[in-house]
């Protein structure tokens, strides 16, 4: 083969040599970029998913409170009632005890 010829080949073949490490590296760019737009995706998803989580047990514990809150004031209720009760119950004895000192106060004085 003539001189030509071979060295028309050589720069051929470095030709193709070039243009096959120029598309890998275009390869692993676009490969790069896609890896990274899937992190993204799946980061994105990920926050997500945790903020629905989140927010889900927040609302199970706003949940819990109103229910506890609920059964307080329900038994505040229950020991007013009773308290007033028992208040009710012993006015009858406290006014005959206030008159009873009251009695015994003036006849002192008399």
């Amino acid at each position: 083969m003539p001189r030509p010829e071979v060295l028309d080949r050589i720069k051929e073949a470095e030709q193709e040599a070039d243009d096959i490490v120029a598309e890998a590296e275009q390869d692993r760019e676009d490969r790069l970029a896609e890896a990274r737009q899937k992190a993204d995706e799946i980061r994105e998803t990920a926050r997500e998913e945790a903020d629905e989580a989140a927010q889900e047990r927040l609302e199970a514990a706003r949940e819990d409170i109103e229910a506890e809150r609920e059964e307080l004031i329900a038994e505040g209720e229950t020991a007013r009632e009773r308290l007033e009760e028992q208040a009710a119950d012993n006015q009858d004895e406290v006014v005959d005890h206030v008159i009873d000192l009251f009695e015994e106060a003036v006849h002192a004085q008399t």
